[in-house]
């Protein structure tokens, strides 16, 4: 196969207390503290993160590893 191979991916320090609180990629929700229930995507190289309810909504693309701007 001539498929081109991702490049490993660097990895955000911890969040601190200070950081900005982590905000859903699809609506804008904001969460407070770490969201344990939500969904997290590494695209093009940095961390996407989604809400519940965005990411019921769009399970099928992100099991389908789909980029977000297609769904």
């Amino acid at each position: 196969m001539d498929q081109k191979s991702h490049e490993p991916v660097q990895l955000e320090p911890e969040a601190t207390e200070t950081a900005a609180p982590v905000t859903c990629a699809g609506c804008g929700a904001a969460a407070d503290g770490t969201p344990p229930t939500w969904t997290c995507s590494v695209e093009n190289g940095s961390r996407r993160y989604f809400c519940d309810d965005c990411a019921r909504a769009n399970l099928r693309a992100i099991e389908g590893r789909l980029d977000s701007s297609w769904w």
